[in-house]
């Protein structure tokens, strides 16, 4: 995302971790910019804040977490080395947990787009899934249900959702599945309806070609 701000993904959800050296305005300027670009991402997201050594007191706590929710994101719980950040962020109704300090005190590393989730289950209607890197999918996404995902997304079944792939800027990833009917599709920020043509069993693939999204038979996508 930037070289403040990193997030990962895990059994607990989303985790955003946020530098805590750098000067506090420069983050909370770099942490609205990033909600901003990415909303396609964030808006609707819940989890979890780490913090790192940064003290953070009941102010700044709450200046924080309303930065968050002006841009969609509900933070469900902090994780921080001081106990003086932990005690704000239960005093704001937060849970809060100990973190083992940083390993570098720079810049938390970037999470990788090719730190992939693999599900085997069918998305209904008013599910959302989102990763910060690639998603596969085993299974159908119905009319209603969301997958938002930072890298590329391939499902092997039925598409006929909304999907975002690239939703953290990559222009470069993909979509793919079996029957490609989305109700919308969006690739970092080039935005289509479904295809024409939606609607043949043969599997598709779409990407990014020329500023526009392109659709293609997905054998024929093959770059040599």
């Amino acid at each position: 995302m930037s070289d403040l701000i990193s997030i990962k993904g895990g059994r607990e959800g989303l985790r955003l971790r946020l530098d805590d050296v750098v000067d506090w305005q420069v983050l909370t300027d770099a942490l609205a910019q990033q909600l901003a670009q990415k909303s396609g991402f964030f808006v609707g997201a819940r989890l979890m804040l780490e913090i790192g050594d940064r003290t953070l007191n009941d102010a700044q706590m709450a200046d924080l977490l309303g930065l968050m929710q002006q841009h969609g994101v509900l933070v469900e719980s902090l994780g921080a080395t001081a106990r003086e950040s932990r005690d704000a962020a239960r005093a704001s109704g937060l849970a809060a947990r100990p973190l083992p300090r940083y390993a570098e005190p720079t810049a938390p590393a970037s999470a990788s787009e090719h730190d992939g989730m693999l599900v085997t289950r069918t998305v209904r209607s008013g599910q959302v899934l989102r990763h910060h890197g690639n998603i596969t999918l085993i299974g159908d996404v119905n009319p209603g249900a969301e997958l938002i995902a930072g890298g590329s997304v391939v499902v092997w079944g039925r598409l006929r959702g909304l999907v975002h792939a690239g939703a953290l800027g990559n222009a470069d990833a993909v979509v793919c599945a079996l029957e490609l009917r989305p109700t919308q599709l969006r690739i970092a920020e080039q935005i289509t309806r479904a295809p024409d043509g939606a609607g043949r069993l043969s599997p598709e693939t779409a990407r990014i070609e020329g500023g526009r999204i392109v659709v293609e038979p997905w054998e024929g996508s093959k770059r040599g």
